[in-house]
């Protein structure tokens, strides 16, 4: 069974989100994600990959599952949450990546990704966007205008599905945190993500 960490009414409109490859389901920047998402209304549900759960459990500090075993754990958080219907999924990074890899399969409302890897960084011909071409699930990404894993500049040479909106935090990092001297905050940065989720999940149909 999966484990989840709830925020938000639970009458509220389900989104699911899962980590980073790196950070637990409660790192700083996804707690402070489901908290304002969880105040503006959605009912929030994070989990964690088997292997940060093992993390959790024993301390040991191994890498990411292989994409199978991701893929399996996202298709069994939606089924535990009542299906792919009545669910936007999405998370940071890697969790959002896993989340893009299935979206059509699964049938969800719609996709949310927050600093989404479209290359690992400095390895800026290992693309990640192959299936973001055809993707058919309303989906909007956030991402950093600096962010290593796919700036501006870089991203706008991609070719995406028309389904897809990315929105863009100026200076912002892989965690759209920006630099001191942007005049940006990463608070400004994180309430802002929460502004644009929460209106893209009101607009799904």
């Amino acid at each position: 069974m999966t484990q989840f960490l709830f925020d938000g009414p639970e009458g509220g409109p389900v989104i699911v989100l899962a980590h980073g490859a790196g950070a637990p389901m409660d790192s700083p920047p996804l707690n402070a994600l489901a908290r304002g998402l969880g105040e503006a209304g959605l009912r929030v549900a994070r989990f964690e990959f088997p292997y940060m759960r093992r993390r959790r459990e024993t301390g040991e500090r191994k890498p990411p599952d292989r994409e199978p075993a991701l893929r399996q754990a996202w298709h069994d958080a939606i089924a535990e949450l009542g299906g792919g219907p009545r669910l936007v999924i999405g998370g940071k990074s890697m969790g959002g990546r896993m989340a893009s890899l299935i979206a059509d399969e699964a049938g969800v409302r719609g996709l949310v990704c927050i600093g989404y890897p479209f290359h690992p960084p400095g390895q800026l011909e290992r693309l990640r966007t192959a299936h973001l071409k055809d993707l058919k699930t309303p989906t909007l990404i956030v991402q950093g205008t600096r962010d290593q894993f796919g700036t501006r500049e870089e991203v706008a040479g991609y070719e995406l599905s028309p389904a897809i909106r990315v929105v863009w935090m100026e200076d912002g990092d892989h965690s759209l945190k920006p630099r001191k001297s942007s005049g940006h905050t990463e608070r400004g940065h994180l309430a802002a993500a929460v502004a644009e989720v929460s209106g893209f999940v009101a607009g799904l149909r």
